[in-house]
């Protein structure tokens, strides 16, 4: 990767340090090009061609895996999810399986569900933030119908071996859906090598998108036990008295989108193509290796992020500063430098991407 080229791209490289991936991702130039040529369109629409959904699942499918029909364009993860969960018509005696803490788009979904009497289930966490297979492998029985887990926390930066996981689940019969909020675009995904059959996700995250943007993938197989909860026209054959759905995940679908912002999207998933989540990733794990190094020279600060595996590792960091004030006050030192991280909850939470430079994350280490 040419780093210059790069970051170049990223206007706001020129202005702060920004460490924040994990949040949203900057604009980049190509997609605030997209985004302006589809807004000149708009204000002359004379001849103006409809979007072209399509264009954003056949990305997606190839960065992700799967086929290009069993996306569904949706508005965020949480959507995603919640249409999976009400699809699946769940009843009293079935139950799901869960890490716990996991992220509110992949825990609302679930307990929701509890009020027609399935049983949602959380494995507990290891010391460390980390996740054991045996934890959930414990709490899998004949009556579990969906074992659902993030790829990558957004609460310690951990990856989960969707590989492992994924064969478990379908050992005992159960729905493998996984939350790529803050995992798709920055840690490689293959949807067919790890027996996931359902994934959901957002652009503005790790994709290079914006908010608004998101899609559900849900494999032909899964489709057919998950039926659609909010029919749109998009959802179905255009006919004015009877419902045919489509017979892939376009079922999942409703009404129009922001399509300024799905346009502009594929600019984002382009750039990811062009340089390799397999290259992205590398580069995730050289700046947290070197992040992690200089926090474990300080012996004030606390890791919070799982680090005894690298493979389980990626480019989110937490640490603390050992009390909730003095985090604060870091917290604040850091923006005050103009170096943009999340506080959240006892910690902070660093998240360079491909952009950032191990000079930026000196600039850091030094502040500390």
């Amino acid at each position: 990767m040419n780093i210059e080229l790069i970051r170049s791209l990223f206007p706001v490289t020129k202005k702060i340090i920004y460490f924040n991936s994990a949040s949203q991702s900057p604009l980049s130039t190509l997609v605030n090009g997209r985004l302006q040529t589809h807004l000149e369109i708009e204000f002359n629409p004379i001849g103006k061609e409809g979007f072209n959904r399509d264009s954003t699942r056949l990305l997606l499918s190839k960065l992700l895996g799967g086929l290009p029909q069993e996306y569904a364009l949706v508005t965020s993860t949480g959507v995603g999810i919640g249409i999976v969960a009400q699809g699946l018509n769940l009843k009293k005696g079935d139950n799901v399986v869960l890490p716990e803490r996991e992220h509110w788009n992949n825990t609302f979904p679930w307990l929701q569900l509890q009020k027609r009497g399935v049983e949602v289930r959380f494995a507990k966490l290891n010391e460390d933030n980390s996740i054991s297979a045996q934890a959930i492998e414990e709490l899998i029985d004949h009556n579990t119908r969906v074992l659902a887990i993030a790829a990558v926390r957004f609460n310690s930066g951990f990856r989960t071996n969707l590989a492992v996981i994924g064969k478990m689940a379908h050992e005992k019969g159960a729905l493998f859906v996984v939350d790529a909020a803050q995992a798709a675009g920055m840690v490689p995904i293959n949807i067919e090598k790890y027996g996931i059959d359902v994934m959901a996700g957002c652009g503005f995250k790790w994709l290079l998108g914006m908010h608004g943007t998101g899609f559900l993938y849900v494999s032909k197989k899964a489709s057919k036990i998950i039926d659609p909860v909010l029919a749109g026209m998009f959802a179905a054959v255009n006919h004015f008295d009877k419902l045919y759905y489509y017979d892939d995940s376009r079922k999942y679908e409703t009404g129009t989108l922001a399509y300024p912002l799905f346009d502009s999207w594929n600019a984002g998933l382009e750039l990811l193509l062009e340089i390799g989540v397999e290259n992205i990733y590398a580069a995730a794990l050289e700046n947290t290796d070197f992040l992690l190094e200089g926090l474990c020279a300080k012996e004030s600060y606390k890791i919070a992020t799982p680090t005894k595996n690298r493979e389980e590792r990626t480019a989110i960091v937490h640490f603390n500063a050992g009390s909730l004030e003095a985090t604060q006050k870091l917290y604040q030192k850091l923006l005050d430098n103009k170096i943009v991280t999340t506080l959240q909850a006892e910690n902070i939470r660093v998240s360079p991407n491909f952009y950032n430079t191990k000079e930026e994350i000196k600039m850091l280490l030094d502040l500390l």
